[in-house]
């Protein structure tokens, strides 16, 4: 059973997430050649307060 987990900072809109999970779970089913109901996605979201790039803070930029 395959396991994905997608980490984005900020939020994501409920269409972006089925569209996401719709779209990863397709490439999983084709490449690995897993059936689609077998896939599990777990989508984070991360407040940019908590995520830093070259020592600055998302929320700073």
């Amino acid at each position: 059973m395959p396991y994905v987990n997608i980490r984005v900072a900020g939020k994501l809109t409920r269409k972006q997430k089925k569209k996401i999970s719709r779209g990863v779970t397709k490439v999983i089913a084709r490449e690995a050649k897993k059936p689609k109901d077998s896939i599990i996605i777990f989508i984070d979201e991360e407040q940019r307060e908590n995520i830093a790039k070259g020592g600055v803070l998302l929320d700073e930029k």
